[in-house]
């Protein structure tokens, strides 16, 4: 295995008195795509939403680039180079795409993602980056959304559930982009419901169940019948 750019170590995370994960452990390389599947309330956002910065962890339980994360506020979470794709896009619905967009550089990082090759990436959103974003179909500001985090030039993209409520087809065309954003050295990190997907898109699998994980290994390595009885705990 090569040195993982995020390593999550022994993950605990609470919402109060409730505990939402327990001993959760997960590597991501560079350039790898990693999934982390499960039933809902599985502890799947919880996980990117603490890596992220917005849930409180141990200093030592997330490790970035060398360095301990864990417990770090989130705009120096997304300083070092995480961005967060989030449940449900964001998206502000007063700003048109391209302010959206442009909201997303504001960190001034240095790399390879620029307006113009977010715009070449999904030119969908240059033909209607004038718009409010509110006149975007879902499919379309989901691409806003992962265009706004790219923007950031981020070493790790984390992504919670990209496919949630969009056409087969349209979530074909989003997923099709992902192996661009990987072959700029970028890590991604998808939290997916859908099994078959996630399989199509990640080198290696995560499956939580009730806040634990239930299954790990490459993707490859698989069988649907393991991954199904993770999945449910059965």
């Amino acid at each position: 295995m090569p040195e993982p750019l995020l390593a999550v170590r022994d993950l605990e995370a609470f919402y109060g008195d409730f505990q939402a994960l327990f001993g959760v452990s997960i590597d991501a390389a560079r350039g790898e795509a990693v999934a982390v599947i499960g039933a809902n309330g599985a502890g799947k956002s919880t996980l990117l939403k603490s890596i992220a910065g917005l849930l409180r962890a141990r200093p030592d339980a997330i490790t970035f680039a060398d360095e301990p994360i864990g417990g770090m506020p989130a705009y120096a979470v997304a300083a070092r180079g995480i961005a967060l794709v989030p449940e449900g896009r964001g998206l502000f619905p007063s700003l048109s795409v391209e302010e959206n967009l442009l909201i997303g550089g504001q960190l001034g990082r240095p790399g390879a993602w620029t307006l113009r090759r977010i715009y070449e990436l999904f030119p969908v959103l240059s033909q209607r980056r004038k718009l409010p974003s509110t006149a975007l179909s879902g499919g379309q500001q989901q691409m806003a959304a992962l265009g706004r985090a790219l923007m950031a030039n981020p070493q790790l993209l984390l992504c919670d559930e990209i496919s949630l409520g969009l056409a087969p087809i349209v979530v074909r065309e989003i997923y099709a982009r992902l192996p661009a954003v990987r072959a700029e050295g970028t890590a991604i990190v998808l939290v997916e419901q859908d099994v078959v997907q996630a399989l199509a898109a990640a080198s290696r699998i995560y499956c939580l169940q009730e806040g634990r994980v239930a299954l790990s290994g490459a993707a490859k390595d698989l069988t649907r019948e393991a991954i199904a009885a993770a999945y449910f705990g059965v």
